[in-house]
């Protein structure tokens, strides 16, 4: 059962249709998918490494990830272990999609510093890792000091030394005038796309929660914009549905702080394959 107020929020922002498609996707078995680390192999090699169980390619990012028909023990796998690969959600890896569009209108793709502030576990970390050349310099964040721990791990297993894993509010950030040229904030969120994987996540949902969150998230990004340069870019993601923390914060960032949105995109259980994501491409004008 979902909470009446996620349902009717979800029929009004959707209409009805739509909403009764989403509610599906969510009440069915998750997707399982993994990315490749293309340091320690190839796509090919780790489609042949899964055998049978190797499935589609995740469409919005075929040359790194697919689907898996069923979830191995990945603990018990010496190549997890090894970093060859990340275990990620599929609609989450659009999030190099996004970075590619903002790279490709930088126009260079060497010398970047980059800043993922939310950064744990570390999916899109690893993500952003194997984009970037040695001359770049990422900076992953992460507040919760727990959470960095399993962020710096992460990160080790991925291979890279290009980067610093760093545990601070990020507000911190804010000293470092101008010195990113891209930044990734996947906002602590209401967690409404992580219903299908997580039933405790139903009960924890709020009308309450989700105004909490999207407060929480326009903080965040207000402590942090200073760092982006001027003519920065920032990926804006969070895995929730509703426009309060998606949408409306998007307008809120681009009407208060001075940016504009490049790019818009959902993903629905029921209509994607992967799970509920939202993601925005901005630009900083001043």
């Amino acid at each position: 059962m979902f909470p009446d107020a996620f349902v009717s929020q979800l029929r009004e922002d959707l209409g009805p249709g739509r909403a009764e498609a989403v509610l599906a996707g969510l009440s069915s078995e998750p997707e399982v998918s993994v990315r490749v680390n293309p340091f320690k192999t190839s796509l090919q090699v780790l489609r042949e490494h899964f055998g049978a169980i190797a499935s589609d390619p995740v469409a919005w990012a075929p040359d790194e990830g697919f689907y898996l028909s069923e979830r191995p023990s990945f603990t018990f796998d010496p190549w997890f272990h090894a970093g060859a690969y990340y275990v990620q959600e599929a609609s989450s890896m659009y999030v190099g999609a996004l970075f590619d569009k903002a790279v490709a209108a930088l126009g260079r793709s060497t010398g970047l510093h980059v800043l993922d502030l939310c950064a744990a576990p570390g999916g899109k970390t690893t993500h952003l890792l194997s984009r970037l050349d040695s001359s770049s310099l990422l900076v992953a964040n992460e507040t919760v000091s727990s959470r960095a721990t399993v962020l710096a791990e992460n990160v080790a297993r991925w291979g890279r030394s290009d980067v610093a894993v760093t545990s601070s509010d990020p507000s911190a950030f804010a000293a470092l005038k101008g010195f990113f040229e891209l930044a990734v904030v996947d906002a602590p969120c209401s967690g409404e796309g992580m219903f299908r994987k997580d039933l405790r996540a139903r009960g924890e949902w709020s009308p309450d929660t989700v105004k909490l969150c999207a407060g929480r998230q326009r903080r965040i990004v207000s402590d942090m914009w200073p760092a982006l340069r001027p003519g920065g870019f920032m990926i804006y993601s969070t895995c929730t549905f509703n426009r309060f923390e998606n949408e409306d914060n998007v307008a809120w960032i681009c009407g208060g702080l001075g940016a504009e949105a490049l790019e818009m995109r959902h993903f629905y259980p029921g209509e994607d394959r992967g799970e509920g994501f939202f993601a925005a491409l901005l630009r900083k004008n001043v």
